[in-house]
């Protein structure tokens, strides 16, 4: 009976894949990927093995949560032996698939936690943002990464920026959902274009976090549009030239886009992280190879985090 069930509801997630995503993930992900691309598809196509992370709101903090939580089979994501872990950065996971009761938008009401793939806090973490510095982040909806920032620390002057309507409307409502007064007062929401800020505002922020639009979103494989995937498709070709773009203002994605960045840009240098991938390599997968100023989380079934590339980068 159990067989069936499971056969069942794959059949039924098989589907829902968006063949044409998948056949141009499979064209590109072989090649980039080699025999890694094969367990990476076995966790993409199957959304009843992904798993999600759950970040404390160090604002709204619940201490029955807090010990909850071990209960049901969580532990803390990132060890304290990390380069840079604040005490107030708690985040928890498990190595069973599934996902904690989400929270519903309220009002005046702050949220609790806030679920998310685990992997999209390396970069914030690889940031290592301090109390009074000067933050960017240039592309910021859905707001995941920003309200992590603030977990971390209090900056001084923090820039939310997304320059799509509804995106920056999702990404006011997470800010709203978090964060409270007069923290939230201090934080400014703005809807430019990512690729103009730097010209706009040169040298004013200490750190910058740019999540630049990417191809290798998972959700794109169960889109029921065919015609919008085949119409992401024709501009995720685009998507290295904005990325290059995003990152100098402030061939193909990721190493390629830092790669060019660092040969054409002489006051930009790269930052080993290969410490923060290390110490966390417990419950990350990554991909092997690359420099030690990046890192690149291949989901896997039992550490099914990411896909999430990652790379730091100093102006001198």
């Amino acid at each position: 009976m159990l067989t069936r069930l499971e056969n069942k509801t794959k059949g039924r997630i098989e589907k829902q894949i968006c063949q044409v995503v998948l056949d141009h993930f499979e064209k590109q992900y072989t090649t980039e990927l080699g025999d890694a691309w094969t367990r990476v598809r076995d966790v993409l196509t199957y959304p009843l093995c992904w798993q999600y992370a759950i970040l404390l709101n160090k604002f709204s903090q619940s201490a029955e949560l807090e010990t909850t939580l071990p209960a049901r089979g969580y532990h803390p994501a990132f060890p304290r032996s990390l380069p840079y872990l604040p005490a107030s950065f708690k985040c928890y996971i498990r190595r069973a698939p599934g996902r904690f009761p989400a929270q519903k938008h309220q009002a005046g009401k702050l949220k609790e936690y806030y679920l998310l793939n685990a992997a999209s806090l390396l970069p914030v973490l690889a940031l290592e943002v301090k109390d009074g510095e000067d933050v960017l982040d240039l592309c910021a909806a859905p707001g995941g990464k920003s309200v992590a920032i603030l977990q971390c620390a209090c900056p001084g002057q923090f820039h939310c920026n997304e320059n799509d309507d509804l995106r920056s409307t999702w990404l006011k409502q997470t800010i709203e959902s978090f964060i409270p007064d007069p923290f939230i007062n201090l934080i400014m929401i703005t809807k430019m274009d990512g690729t103009q800020i730097g010209d706009l505002k040169p040298e004013l922020y200490d750190k910058v976090l740019v999540d630049a639009p990417c191809s290798n979103d998972r959700s794109w494989l169960f889109s029921s549009d065919i015609q919008q995937a085949t119409l992401r498709l024709i501009q995720r070709k685009k998507l290295s030239s904005l990325q290059f773009q995003l990152l100098s203002k402030s061939s193909v994605e990721n190493s390629d886009v830092i790669n060019l960045i660092l040969n054409s840009c002489s006051d930009v240098m790269p930052v080993d992280i290969s410490e923060l991938a290390k110490t966390v390599s417990q419950e990350f997968a990554f991909l092997s190879g690359t420099q030690k100023h990046e890192l690149l989380v291949l989901p896997e079934k039992g550490r099914a985090w990411g896909p999430m590339y990652v790379a730091k980068l100093k102006k001198i």
